[in-house]
């Protein structure tokens, strides 16, 4: 059985307790990484780690794009979002299906 679980700072966490997430509390992207990799290895199929976390070691998750799993969502924290998280949902689908259909402006002539 596949898990799922969030990693980043301890106020954006806890909310994800509550709906029975598996959390994991990091104060820094070291820390942040550790438990990555750990959770990788783990059964888990979706681990959530929040934007501010995620770009300063975005270059560590590269490596997770190219697996099936786990997948590395990103989300915003409790401090608001730095966008990375929707851009990356956005480039992933344009990648699968060769179109931008998130952000396709409408009334285009």
């Amino acid at each position: 059985m596949y898990k799922i679980g969030v990693i980043g700072d301890k106020d954006t966490v806890l909310s994800f307790k509550s709906i029975g997430v598996d959390t994991f509390p990091a104060i820094d992207e070291k820390e942040a990484y550790e438990k990555l990799l750990k959770l990788s290895k783990e059964n888990y199929a979706v681990i959530f780690v929040t934007e501010q976390l995620a770009a300063k070691m975005e270059d560590k998750l590269s490596v997770f794009r190219e697996k099936l799993l786990p997948i590395i969502t990103l989300i915003p924290s409790n401090r608001g979002t730095l966008g990375i998280g929707i851009n990356s949902v956005k480039k992933s689908v344009e990648k699968a299906i060769g179109v931008d259909i998130i952000f396709e402006r409408e009334g285009r002539e």
